[in-house]
């Protein structure tokens, strides 16, 4: 049997489907959350870049704008290590869940707070792209109906800035799935990371005793296969918004 064959065994192993399966949980669950939390964060920031401008309120403004250029032009990688240096760990995540250890779990919340910060600069700048997209009039409007700047916005100017983003949303959520595997570097138990740790195990699992390069071939090709299902199923999700949004401007 050939070394590629050999190779190939490693992934009609059931265990190390399953081992590799959770890292793409775990993927999916840091994406997932940092772009909410992201969304949310990213929101309040293109607001205050937006509309604080003047004023004692425009020094917000400005403070956004520091943050938004800080994050979104410096690499996602500088920003893992620093926050695995750095980034305090609140009690809730010093115990083992999910079936981690304590320090997976440490290096999880690590993790997510660097996406966070990162993947926030990012959505902000697209949502501020929607803010400038909703008319002035609807300002107007809710002022007449008695709406205070909180309610227009989170009830009014939001959801239609949101509406017309929805599709540079998603395609920002391709985006954060591939750069999650950034984490692996710093041994978190993600999708990437596992795939390296089986690869540093191989010779155990492709029955040789031995890690070969078609390893490496056969356990980050299958990797990269996951990654553009899960991301090409989603461009297919935001290839047909886009046609229906300009279906329905034409």
């Amino acid at each position: 049997m050939s070394d590629f064959a050999h190779s190939i065994t490693m992934l009609q192993n059931k265990n190390v489907l399953l081992y590799i399966g959770r890292g793409l949980l775990f993927t999916i669950f840091i994406s997932v959350i940092a772009i909410l939390i992201s969304i949310i964060i990213g929101s309040v920031l293109a607001i205050l870049r937006n509309y604080f401008t003047k004023g004692l309120m425009g020094i917000l403004g400005k403070v956004a704008i520091l943050y938004i250029e800080i994050f979104r032009n410096t690499p996602l990688l500088l920003w893992i290590f620093i926050c695995v240096v750095f980034c305090p760990t609140p009690e809730f995540f010093n115990h083992k869940m999910m079936g981690l250890t304590s320090v997976e779990v440490k290096l999880l919340w690590k993790a997510a707070v660097a996406l966070i910060l990162f993947e926030s600069s990012i959505i902000a700048e697209i949502i501020r792209g929607g803010l400038n997209s909703v008319l002035i009039g609807q300002f107007e409007a809710a002022k007449s109906q008695g709406f205070g700047v909180v309610q227009t916005f989170i009830y009014i100017i939001l959801p239609q800035a949101l509406k017309n983003v929805v599709p540079t949303l998603l395609g920002q959520v391709i985006t954060t799935i591939k750069d999650s595997s950034y984490l692996a570097n710093v041994a978190v138990i993600e999708l990437m990371a596992r795939v390296k740790q089986v690869l540093s195990s191989a010779g155990q699992y492709n029955g040789t005793m031995n890690v070969h390069s078609s390893d490496v071939f056969v356990l980050f090709g299958f990797a990269a296969l996951i990654y553009f299902v899960i991301d090409f199923a989603l461009s297919i999700v935001v290839r047909g918004m886009t046609e229906k949004r300009k279906g329905v401007v034409a």
